[in-house]
């Protein structure tokens, strides 16, 4: 399931992070925890898109800051809500903006970038109520968009969660028809005696270590473990959810989670993509400017977009 080695382009951006001492992020407080992730981040402009236009919609609590991203082609398009990763604690809009440029261009779909509330100022559920409440948002308010009708869901890590959680949700309540759930390296279960959990614990980005203390922030009880609305592996049915495309990563502390997950979603008769990198890291597909980048951040985004043309027939 994982290479010898991470790619070369992937182990000098581990030997830097080992040289500056800045990993496990649970080393600090929660605010700065937050800037050192920000400082990690590369910088770039990415794809020239049609229009990138910030603005508020109402949430259950509170507004909900978005960020549309439109392709720089003619009007109506796919739209594709996407949820950050960051494990429930840090990311948002600003963080993820280069990858939600990129599968804009990649996927020609308007992106929807949700900045929902974050742990451990704001516990489960409230990232899963937001992460809904945007879904249904976009779904009502196609031509603010300049969208087709045509939805999908996708996130990274914990935004993969919630994108897994989203289409569970619309399915349950009757809700807005996804037609697309984007899953790239989620967090899908509670359980911590996954063999790649123990494999990849230490040394590759995303530790054991940080796991427990996103874990910690996010959950305020353990009752939560098997609530299939808090990790999707919980839920009994996964019969009559959306086309999925699951992208799973060698050296990935959460990969094997994925790929049951994948599986389980495949025995349900659902139709599902997984693409698996052997040599990538939990992470890796936010690495899209220098100094850190990879190419296999754009082999995924590539092949998230393959499969949402697919999907949506084009």
């Amino acid at each position: 399931m994982k290479a010898d080695e991470p790619h070369p382009q992937i182990q000098a951006i581990l030997e830097l992070i080992e040289e500056t001492d800045v990993l496990p992020l649970a080393q600090y407080p929660v605010e700065e925890a937050r800037a050192v992730a920000a400082e990690l981040r590369g910088d770039g402009d990415g794809p020239p898109l049609g229009e990138v236009t910030d603005r508020a919609i109402p949430g259950p609590d509170e507004d909900l800051p978005i960020r549309i991203y439109r392709p720089d082609t003619d009007a109506p398009h796919p739209t594709v809500v996407y949820f950050h990763g960051g494990g429930w604690v840090i990311g948002g809009i600003e963080s993820h903006d280069l990858l939600c440029r990129h599968l804009a261009d990649d996927a020609d779909a308007a992106v929807v970038s949700v900045d929902y509330r974050l742990a451990p100022e704001h516990p489960f559920p409230a990232a899963v109520e937001d992460a809904y409440a945007a879904t249904e948002w976009v779904a009502e308010h196609a031509d603010a968009i300049g969208g087709d009708g045509g939805l999908a869901v996708a996130g990274d890590s914990a935004g993969g969660n919630l994108a897994a959680i989203v289409s569970l949700m619309a399915r349950d309540r009757d809700g807005p028809t996804i037609e697309h759930q984007g899953l790239i390296y989620p967090s899908t279960s509670a359980a911590e005696d996954w063999p790649s959990r123990a494999e990849n614990a230490e040394g590759y980005f995303l530790t054991e270590t940080d796991m427990t203390w996103f874990f910690d922030h996010y959950l305020e009880s353990d009752v939560h473990d098997r609530n299939p609305y808090a990790f999707p592996m919980g839920a009994c049915d996964l019969s009559g959810l959306p086309a999925a495309t699951v992208q799973t990563a060698g050296f990935d502390p959460l990969r094997d989670e994925g790929v049951a997950y994948a599986e389980r979603l495949e025995d349900a008769g659902v139709a599902v993509s997984h693409h698996h990198y052997p040599d990538a890291i939990h992470g890796f597909v936010t690495m899209l400017a220098e100094p850190a980048r990879v190419d296999r951040a754009f082999d995924a985004i590539g092949d998230l977009a393959a499969d949402l043309d697919a999907t949506f027939g084009r």
